[in-house]
């Protein structure tokens, strides 16, 4: 009973907050998806993230890349651990969200399949072309729709 809470406080101050974040969004966009569907969540979504992302001098690709992956395992970690398994869908909405708060550009893509007569859908999140929550590569396996929220422009300076 008290491992998880041990490994939690073993974790760096950045990826605990991180993860609470994630476990407090999660539901909320589950919930969201199912009462007010994607558009109102996406727009809910959208309203607190900046309105352009801080230039790419702002921080070094090697910390952007220890960010984005730490903060991805986190969202992974939190959807384990949260009421409800959230989808693919809803923890690809949290990442993204996260990201762009930490002022990392990356979008969320939703692709399709038909296998054994039946439609599936997959949703993942890339940042600099590559899938961030994916462990494998499921996601080369759905003919993807062009991006449902495109990366947010970098500011001018």
């Amino acid at each position: 009973m008290w491992e998880p809470l041990r490994r939690f406080k073993a974790l760096e101050p950045r990826a605990r907050g991180v993860f609470l974040r994630a476990a407090v969004l999660l539901p909320f966009i589950s919930l969201s998806l199912r009462l007010r569907g994607f558009r109102a969540t996406q727009s809910s979504l959208q309203k607190h993230l900046p309105r352009a992302l801080p230039g790419v001098s702002d921080q070094s690709s090697g910390a952007q890349s220890e960010s984005t992956a730490l903060t991805a395992r986190t969202v992974r970690s939190a959807a384990h651990r949260t009421w409800g398994r959230p989808a693919c869908l809803e923890q690809s909405l949290a990442l993204w969200w996260l990201l762009g708060r930490q002022g990392i550009a990356s979008s969320v893509r939703i692709g399709t399949r038909k296998s054994e007569e039946k439609f599936e859908a997959h949703a993942w999140v890339e940042c600099d072309g590559a899938a961030l929550n994916e462990a494998e590569e499921p996601h080369q396996h759905y003919a993807a729709f062009d991006e449902v929220f495109p990366m947010l422009k970098a500011a001018k300076k």
